[in-house]
């Protein structure tokens, strides 16, 4: 035998899955009892002890840690539990039949008080009966009426005419809905696999219409702010202010907020709700219902009475994510107005202080010129004083004579030394911005 590469660490788990929660093969007659419990991720640690004291009173082993299925007999009572994503299903099976209809269900043979205090809260809970087929197997309107409390009943054939199922969809005094299912020619696993169907139908329905209170909560709150963002774009389209701009921009920003706390409060649930229903749909079709006259099909009841209320949720989520876009647009709307009014203000003061500039340069050469002549006429003053004082001293010169030879000599020179000056400063510019051009470039 060839030796494999290492194992990747899930691949016992992966291959598993398709194996995991099994149906239970069932005799006929019997009665299960099926409770769907929501449970919080901080409770799982305790659902598990829960479970294995219950294991401890039957002397039976224990679930293993971190298990996300578990299957015992605990005397006349069988006991099948499921971890699911959101929620734990407890299935508890006994054979034979009550003296009267769900009268004495399996739970009845648990340790009391410990289904009640199984952490979580319940979502969904099924008392059903499996009883053979009596005639053609079609129970009568007296049959049905015993065990539905004269309620109307959805039911069909399933399983391509091998058994029947019937259910109001109510929950009874009990605290639980109630099904009754009949075995024309079911297997023992057959029966299984059709009453798990109908117990995960009752369950996933539930848990996809959690979604519904957070639609019917969301629906005013989506109107009010719709209404709030056509008036704002209504202002928007009018208003061209730019300090009332700033005020709608806030408001928009408000509204976003608010939208986005919607979406972030509902979105799971929404996302849940959706997955749900699919997964309903999916073992109604598993069911392969066929009419019997008279009587409404599961399928159908769920068309007429379940896929409006998701379609309620769907419409309410797609709703929250038209105005999240719809707000984001009329911000950009907004934010660019208030860009292109910033821009103006912006040219304008640029060009305000290219006129500032101008004059600042206008002053500068002005007062260069002053300068010039104030050195000009110091240097020929301090020259008219030399000649003054070499005439004085016996050297033939005439002093308003030098002063005139100096006046232009320095004049020249002083300029020479001004424009000097105007090439090293523009020279230091053009090194300091080739020097910054590099840089960005890097």
């Amino acid at each position: 035998m060839a030796l494999l590469p290492p194992d990747h660490p899930e691949r016992l788990a992966l291959a598993d899955e398709v194996h995991a929660r099994p149906p239970e093969p069932l005799q006929t007659p019997s009665r299960a009892t099926y409770v769907a419990v929501l449970v919080e991720p901080a409770d799982r640690e305790r659902e598990l002890a829960h479970l294995a004291r219950l294991c401890e009173q039957h002397d039976v082993p224990l679930p293993m840690p971190g298990a996300s299925h578990f299957v015992a007999t605990l005397g006349g009572l069988r006991l099948k539990w499921e971890r699911h994503g959101e929620f734990s299903g407890y299935t508890f099976f006994s054979t034979g039949l009550g003296s009267q209809p769900y009268s004495e269900p399996p739970t009845s043979l648990l340790p009391a008080g410990w289904l009640a205090t199984i952490p979580g809260a319940s979502v969904a809970a099924v008392h059903a009966e499996l009883m053979q087929a009596e005639g053609d197997g079609t129970p009568d309107a007296a049959t049905l009426a015993l065990h539905f409390n004269g309620n109307i009943v959805m039911g069909a054939e399933i399983g391509d005419g091998t058994g029947l199922a019937f259910t109001d969809f109510r929950i009874h005094e009990d605290g639980c809905a109630h099904m009754l299912v009949v075995n024309r020619s079911f297997t023992q696993r057959q029966a299984g696999r059709m009453l798990q169907r109908l117990f995960e139908i009752e369950a996933y329905r539930m848990m996809s219409l959690l979604a519904l209170p957070i639609a019917r909560r969301q629906q005013p709150r989506t109107v009010a702010v719709e209404k709030a963002l056509a008036a704002l774009t209504e202002d928007i389209a009018r208003e061209h202010r730019s300090s009332h701009d700033e005020t709608l921009l806030h408001e928009l920003t408000r509204l976003a907020a608010e939208v986005e706390s919607g979406l972030a409060a509902s979105q799971f649930r929404f996302g849940a709700c959706r997955a749900y229903f699919e997964l309903v749909t999916r073992r109604i079709a598993e069911l392969r219902e066929t009419r019997i006259p008279g009587v409404q099909t599961i399928e159908e009841f769920m068309a007429r009475r379940f896929t409006p209320a998701v379609a309620t949720c769907n419409t309410v989520s797609q709703r929250l994510h038209d105005l999240s876009e719809r707000v984001a647009q009329a911000s950009n709307l907004l934010s660019t107005r208030v860009g292109i009014a910033r821009e103006r203000q912006n040219q304008a003061l640029l060009g305000s202080m290219d006129r500032r500039a101008r004059l600042q340069l206008r002053l500068q050469q002005t007062v260069e010129g002053l300068s010039v002549a104030a050195i000009v006429y110091y240097v020929a003053g301090l020259a008219g004083y030399g000649a003054k004082a070499l005439k004085a001293a016996g050297v033939p010169i005439h002093p308003d004579v030098a002063v005139g030879i100096v006046v232009p000599v320095a004049a020249l020179v002083v300029m020479l030394a001004v424009r000097r000056i105007h090439r090293r400063i523009a020279r230091d510019e053009s090194e300091a911005e080739l020097r910054g051009a590099r840089t960005s470039t890097r």
